[in-house]
């Protein structure tokens, strides 16, 4: 017990300063998007909207995320990432506060799209900081510190989430969003200030590549889309898949919600830094990420008890933990031979992308085929990142050879 404890804080080892505030700050602006989970009840129950009418909105939710991940990576290049950063969480802020006054379809749809904007501009922005502040042989570690951020946000955030729910009603959730964004956004003007901080990793390139123009890089965007298409049904479809099939209350789900960032935060630096020391590709460890993801609906179909629902979330918490720290590092090290903030913007496209599709597809088939076809639909599309995971692999070992 006192060897894995220490092996635990060694894996905390030589990250710098900057990112540890970068950290703080991820965290205080996490736990208070403790709306995102519950927005595909709050729409249904509180506003009586039906599974198409949000599944329509969360395609708005993806647009509005793609546009606003694209615009944050030229703000990024042109203006640095603190600026954009900052701004980002100030209005993001801003638009919380708005939301909850918006009813209709159309308005909650311009709404929600207005948000998303603002607040994924801090994206690539965040992805851009952290390869700034860490060495390169920490990039990894750094990424699963900030990772870690979000999950012990996303821990405490839907756990309080559902009892503010419980009692003061969903509105409440708009104001505690708003506020934390804005409080976020002032630590980071009052600590991170580029006059105050210094860059340890500079990457200048005088020819930069396009990264619309890098196949390899593409192949593994599309696969990254993939991926994301099966996990941010973590945030719409599966939310209300506990509550009709499963009867789960806000609150429960909630707390089964919450188990994912606790795991994440108690596990996932040691794992990462557990993975490096064996002899295996990044690429590799994200497919093994990805297969774990796929298991997590599969198994929801295998077996119809209420506890399958925890092994569900294991499998999906395991191959997230793994899967987005690999393929983060490969993006950013992929990144330096072009603009960093177009190819981070382009991995965040990714998953941007899935927010557009998935969310509207997954309530539109359990709206038409059912929740057993959705899942199995779903397993079938990480096998396909899988498999696209796989040729990737085999061209980049062709490319080395070559």
């Amino acid at each position: 017990m006192k060897k894995m404890y220490y092996n635990y804080l060694n894996s905390f080892k030589g990250l710098s300063k900057e990112v540890w505030w970068l950290s703080l700050i991820t965290l205080i602006n996490r736990a208070g998007t403790m709306v995102i989970p519950f927005l595909s009840l709050y729409l249904t129950q509180h506003l009586g909207l039906t599974l198409e009418n949000v599944g329509s909105i969360m395609t708005f939710f993806g647009l509005g995320s793609l546009l606003g991940t694209w615009i944050g990576g030229k703000l990024t290049d042109i203006y640095g990432a603190y600026k954009v950063m900052f701004l980002s969480l100030l209005f993001s802020g801003v638009f919380f506060f708005i939301i909850q006054f918006l009813t209709s379809f159309w308005q909650i749809c311009f709404g929600i799209f207005a948000l998303m904007t603002i607040a994924d501009a801090f994206r690539p922005a965040v992805f851009v900081a952290i390869s700034t502040y860490s060495k390169p042989e920490n990039k990894t570690r750094s990424v699963s510190l900030i990772r870690l951020a979000i999950n012990l946000g996303f821990s405490a955030g839907p756990a309080l989430g559902g009892l503010i729910i419980s009692y003061w009603g969903y509105t409440s959730l708009f104001w505690a969003d708003g506020f934390t964004c804005i409080t976020a956004g002032l630590l980071l003007l009052l600590i991170l200030n580029p006059k105050k901080v210094k860059a340890l990793d500079t990457i200048i390139n005088t020819n930069p590549k396009s990264a619309y123009t890098d196949k390899p890089y593409l192949l593994f965007i599309a696969a990254m889309v993939l991926f994301g298409f099966a996990f941010v049904q973590y945030f719409s479809t599966i939310p209300v898949y506990y509550n009709q099939i499963h009867a789960l209350s806000e609150s429960e789900i909630g707390l089964l919600l919450a188990m994912n960032g606790f795991f994440v935060f108690a596990l996932e630096m040691p794992l990462i830094k557990y993975m490096e020391t064996k002899n295996w590709s990044k690429i590799t460890n994200v497919i093994i990420g990805l297969t774990l993801v796929g298991l997590s609906f599969l198994v929801l179909n295998i077996f119809s008890w209420t506890g399958i629902l925890v092994i569900g979330i294991l499998f999906m918490t395991i191959g997230e933990m793994i899967a987005f720290p690999f393929s983060n590092a490969i993006a950013m090290e992929r990144a330096k031979r072009g603009n960093l903030g177009e190819y981070m913007a382009l991995y965040s496209i990714s998953f941007s992308i899935s927010h557009i599709f998935s969310h509207n597809s997954g309530m539109q088939s359990i709206a038409n085929f059912g929740y057993n076809a959705t899942w199995y639909g779903v397993t079938f599309i990480c096998l396909l990142g899988i498999l696209i995971l796989f040729l990737l692999k085999k061209k980049l070992r062709n490319t080395v050879k070559e």
